[in-house]
């Protein structure tokens, strides 16, 4: 019996139990939520408080575990013995996320601290005699559909367009790993924010929808550039309902009028959040969640990783090419379009723009803000002022009127997000592709213009 087979019987979902004994030979038996799998021959706990277990440990480094599949029912047993204490790097990095996500979302945030990765050798594992259960039979093929969500990724007409990459993840992930809710985030230009791109398997997309870094699994996922998997959730645990919870109670009443619904589950019981990262840099996240306990394996936290870094170094290389100047690649421009809002509105479209945030709104609605809503302005007005539609990825990020900034190398990113967001709203504006690098906007009716 290797350490690796019995990964599902460290993650918590039945306590484990860690018998230690002190210098007079007192013993003493203690509950833990989980044991943190490092290799085959290693295994970490965490070290939160200075407590009976900790005290026996450090006098006498010897310890006996015991942990249950909660699948199978099986009973493993360990003989440990402590090695050291670690309080930075990976492992204690990866272990400080996992409590903060929990602690986010269940109102204890900086109530438990991690002190410390305590690391120990597993010098012996036995399985313990009683009745079990047969394992059911594995769903999943995980190098198999690896491999089916990186071809989806890898195609032609995927690695040159932002929104044909964010739709084959997703959907990917939907066909091949079988997962039905899943969320697609950017992160923005100042590294402060996410905002969602895409998702599935939720009735209300909430394309443009915000999470603060180091909020809940996502923020705290991009925050600490780690993946975060929680395999159960109480009833309690509501992740929609924290999220607007927050902007309530940090945002004014005008930041509320423009806050779009989060897309998640109002009760999940298992998420696994996994950070787009290249070259050190955090782009973004993948999130996926469950109504059921225990739903997220290790197999699909390994294959939802490497296919992560794929999706990150794809969007980078969009990021790269999209500098390249329009006029510099073939185009094949799209005939004049019908308008796709059952004909043009009889009212003029009231559209108002607040420069201090670039909030756009319509109609009273709101549409956008940020440097999305700083595109949408610049781009109507032209339309008003000339009746222009044509535009160039090119000429938007080198416009000074919309100031972007420094950092601008997901402005695709931006884009697919307006295009949605507008396709979502049906308010008698559309933003196309028009060939490499280049935008049409599409107006059905008349515009009426102010800015604030």
């Amino acid at each position: 019996m290797r350490l690796d087979q019995i990964r599902a019987a460290l993650e918590g979902a039945i306590p484990a139990t860690m018998a230690t004994c002190a210098p007079d030979g007192e013993p003493n038996v203690a509950f833990l939520s989980q044991v943190h799998y490092v290799d085959g021959e290693h295994v970490a706990l965490s070290y939160q408080f200075f407590n009976k277990t900790r005290r026996n440990i450090l006098a006498n480094p010897q310890g006996q575990l015991s942990v249950i599949d909660p699948f199978t029912g099986r009973l493993y047993r360990m003989r440990l013995r402590y090695l050291r204490t670690e309080s930075e790097g990976a492992l204690f990095e990866r272990m400080k996320a996992h409590l903060e996500g929990i602690a986010s979302h269940t109102g204890m945030a900086g109530v438990f601290r991690l002190l410390g990765s305590d690391i120990y050798r597993v010098e012996e594992l036995e399985v313990l005699p009683g009745n079990t259960v047969l394992p059911a039979a594995p769903s999943l093929q995980p190098l198999a559909a690896l491999r089916s969500m990186c071809e989806k990724v890898a195609a032609p007409s995927v690695v040159s367009d932002f929104g044909a990459l964010v739709d084959a993840a997703l959907d990917s992930l939907v066909a091949d790993l079988q997962l039905r809710h899943a969320i697609f985030l950017v992160m923005d230009e100042q590294g402060r924010r996410l905002y969602t791109v895409g998702s599935r398997g939720y009735a209300n997309s909430g394309i443009g929808s915000e999470i603060a870094l180091g909020e809940g699994v996502i923020g705290v996922c991009a925050q600490a550039r780690t993946p975060i998997r929680i395999s159960w959730l109480t009833q309690a645990y509501r992740y929609s309902h924290a999220m607007r919870e927050v902007v309530r109670l940090e945002g004014s009443p005008a930041e509320l009028s423009i806050a779009i619904p989060y897309p998640g589950l109002a009760d999940p019981h298992s998420q696994l959040g996994v950070p787009l990262l290249h070259g050190g840099r955090v782009l973004g996240v993948l999130l996926v969640e469950s109504e059921q306990d225990l739903h997220f394996t290790y197999d699909h936290e390994d294959a939802l990783v490497a296919f992560a870094h794929l999706v990150a170094a794809t969007m980078r290389t969009l990021g790269d090419s999209a500098a390249v100047p329009a006029e510099a690649a073939a185009e094949t421009r799209p005939a004049e379009l019908d308008c796709p809002f059952g004909g043009a509105p009889q009212e003029p479209l009231q559209l108002r723009y607040h420069a201090a945030s670039h909030s756009v709104f319509c109609n009273q609605d709101y549409v956008i803000k940020g440097v999305a809503g700083a595109i949408l302005w610049r781009l109507l007005s032209e339309y008003a002022a000339s009746g222009r539609t044509e535009f160039s990825n090119r000429e938007i990020r080198l416009d000074p009127a919309i100031k972007l900034p420094d950092v601008v190398d997901n402005l695709e990113a931006r884009l697919i997000l307006l295009r949605r967001r507008l396709d979502e709203q049906k308010l008698g504006i559309a933003l196309h592709k028009s060939g490499r690098g280049r935008l049409k906007l599409q107006v059905c009716g008349e515009l009426q213009l102010t800015q604030l």
